[in-house]
This record gives C-alpha cells, structure tokens and sequence, in this order.
C-alpha cells in the first residue's frame, strides 16, 4: 500500500487563514480548499440515502475509491453507517480493501467505542478515524484519542438536526441520526476541539442526501465557534453549494456523495468552479 500524506498536511494552516473571501479579480485569502467523497458503507456495497434512511446501491467500494482518486478527490471518507446500530465495530477488511487502491488520505467512521478500535482502524490502513455516538457517550475519549494518536488523527462527526429548544437551534443525534441526545451541536462543536479533536465534520439530517444544498446555518454555526477545520457535509447537488459552503459557511473540506456517486457532477467540474470562483484548489 502507497504511504499517504497525513490528512492534516495544512489543515492547522487552513484554520489560521479562514478570514474572508474576495469575489471576481480580487485575491483569495482561504487557504486550500479539499473535496471529499464518502462511500457509505453497508453489507460490503456503498450506498446512498436521503435524510439517513430510503437508502439505494451506490456501487462497489474499491471501484468508487479509485474512481474518485482519479477524478482528483484530496481525501477520502468512509462509513460504516450500520456499526453503531448493530452494536459491532467498522468491518477492517472493508478498510483494507480500500486502502489498498488509493493513496490520498482515508477517514474511516462507524462503529468506533474505544481506542483499540482506533488503532485497528489505523493499522488497517485509514489515516484517521471519525467519531460521532462514541464521543457523545464518552467524551474522555476524544480527548485520549487526541493524547495517543494526535489530533490530526481524530476527527468528531456531529450529525445534527433543527429543534427550537436547542440554544443554537440544533439537536446532535446520535446512532445513525436515530437518537436524539439533548444536546446544542454548537456547544459540542467547541467542547470537541478543546478536548483535542483536529477537524469537526457536521451533517445536516435536514439536508443529507437532498441534493438541496449544505446546510449553511449549521456549518457556518459551527465552523464560527471553532478554530480547527470543519467539514461541510450533507445536501450538496450543484456546484454554487460547494462555493457556498466555504464563502457563507466558513468550510474548508467539502465532503459529498450523492452527486459524485450519481455522476451529477464531477469533482473536476467541482474544482474548475471553485478555482474560476476565487478560491485555491488543487486540479
């Protein structure tokens, strides 16, 4: 298997250079902006849902993964998106597989309890890991991750969704957006980082797989109240919602999977955009 990059190479640089964004002929001041597809994963096939459920084949792991390697994705996610609900922990030999066909940086999610799942993960090949219903049980343990492996390994995925009562107006939902926890998505944001998360991936129940656009109101929510990457996640189906997310929502990593599992869009069509746009991207 090839050596990867870390998935932080410049990310504490990307935090640092989030300021402001100049249309048409004036310069860009964000910093490298990456795409990444994710292979939702299930019984070995990735797939697709809308709102977290209704979900559909999307093809076979290996093939996307090289796919998207080719058609020039900076990083790579996948999720096993029936580890937690089953009780049981990320299918390694699916991580393997995956591994072994790409040399851009991989995440890998789901099913995630403790740090020997993180070392598994690890040694089977991801470059980090991603956290959602572990890391609200226990919150001690972002913060050991980050002390074993680094930051730049742990990543903390907030799924969320609209509710009023919430100071921020979000709700994190845990377990495949099935339980709802009674807790602000904004205030988790920032405990995340102070405890030792590098990046902060939220997905908008509302918008996931919609193809309606990110959820801006809930990334820029988040990426306000803290200093590390965040990932937009959720909603994207045309290529003005990427620019969105990164010029109204302060994202740095753009993370999709309908429109490029669906072919409706590119990643270099994607990128071509972003760069006509102003903004720096690697084609």
């Amino acid at each position: 298997m090839a050596v990867r990059r870390s998935l932080l190479t410049d990310g504490r640089v990307i935090a640092g250079e989030v300021h402001s964004v100049r249309r048409k002929d004036e310069q860009s001041t964000m910093g490298l902006i990456k795409i990444m597809p994710c292979l939702d994963m299930k019984e070995g096939r990735v797939v697709k849902g809308v709102h977290f459920v209704d979900i559909r084949d999307a093809g076979d792991p290996e093939e996307n993964a090289k796919f998207y390697q080719k058609e020039g994705a900076d990083e790579l996610a996948m999720l096993d998106i029936a580890a937690t609900v089953e009780n049981r922990k990320t299918r390694l030999q699916w991580v393997r597989k995956v591994s072994a066909v790409i040399d851009i940086p991989l995440t890998v999610g789901g099913g995630i309890g403790g740090l020997e799942d993180i070392e598994m993960v690890l040694e089977a090949g991801a470059d980090k890991v991603s956290m959602n219903s572990a890391a609200v049980k226990s919150p001690s343990l972002v913060r050991q991750a980050a002390q074993t492996f680094g930051s730049d390994k742990i990543t903390v995925a907030i799924d969320g969704r609209r509710n009023r009562a919430m100071p921020s107006g979000f709700e994190v939902v845990v377990a495949g957006g099935t339980q709802p926890v009674g807790k602000d998505g904004v205030v988790w944001a920032r405990e995340c980082e102070q405890l030792g998360a590098g990046v902060i991936l939220p997905t908008s129940m509302d918008g996931d797989g919609t193809q309606a656009g990110f959820d801006i109101p809930f990334t820029k929510a988040i990426s306000e109240a803290v200093k590390v990457p965040v990932v937009a996640s959720g909603g994207a189906g045309k290529l003005e919602d990427f620019y969105d997310a990164v010029v109204k929502a302060g994202a740095t990593i753009l993370l999709a999977a309908s429109v490029f599992h669906f072919r409706i869009l590119t990643i270099k069509a994607v990128k071509e955009f972003l760069r006509t746009r102003g903004l720096d991207v690697k084609l």
